[in-house]
C-alpha cells in the first residue's frame, strides 16, 4: 500500500507544461505583432535603427 509518497515516473505523462510553454511563444508572437502596428501607426516618424531598439527591448522585457 501507498504511504502517501508516490513515484511521479508511474504517473501518466500530461502535457501541461509544452502546452503552457506553446501558450506564452504564441502570446509573445502576438504581443510582438502588436507592437510593430502600433509603431507604425503612432510613430510613423522613427527610423528603423529606432524601432529595432524598441523591438529589442520590448523582447529582453517580455523573455520567460
Amino acid at each position: 500500500m501507498s504511504d502517501g509518497n508516490f513515484n511521479r515516473a508511474l504517473l501518466p505523462h500530461t502535457p501541461y507544461h509544452s502546452g503552457l510553454a506553446t501558450g506564452r511563444m504564441q502570446m509573445r508572437a502576438k504581443a510582438l505583432e502588436a507592437l510593430m502596428t502600433i509603431l507604425n501607426e503612432r510613430l510613423p516618424d522613427t527610423t528603423p535603427q529606432q524601432r529595432e531598439e524598441i523591438i529589442d527591448a520590448f523582447k529582453e522585457k517580455t523573455r520567460f
